[in-house]
C-alpha cells in the first residue's frame, strides 16, 4: 500500500491509543464503550505501524511530505 501518513499523523494516534488503553486498564472506561475504544486504539496503532491509513485512500488525503526532487 501506498504510504500516506505522516509523523505527525502517527505520533498523535499512538497517544490517543495509549490514553485509550490507559483508561481502559485503570476501569474509567469499560463496557460496550471501552471494547469499541480499544478496538479504535488498536486500528490506531496498527495504522501508525504501517504508514498508511485506508480512510484517506478513497478521500485523496495524505499527511506525508512530499520529497522534493533535486
Amino acid at each position: 500500500m501506498k504510504k500516506n501518513m505522516g509523523s505527525a499523523d502517527k505520533i498523535i494516534r499512538i497517544l490517543i491509543a495509549i490514553a485509550v488503553f490507559t483508561l481502559y486498564f485503570t476501569g474509567t472506561v469499560t463496557g460496550t464503550l471501552g471494547i469499541l475504544l480499544m478496538v479504535f486504539a488498536v486500528i490506531f496503532v496498527l495504522t501508525s505501524l504501517i504508514g498508511t491509513c485506508p480512510l484517506y485512500l478513497p478521500l485523496g488525503l495524505s499527511t506525508l511530505r512530499k520529497k522534493l526532487k533535486s
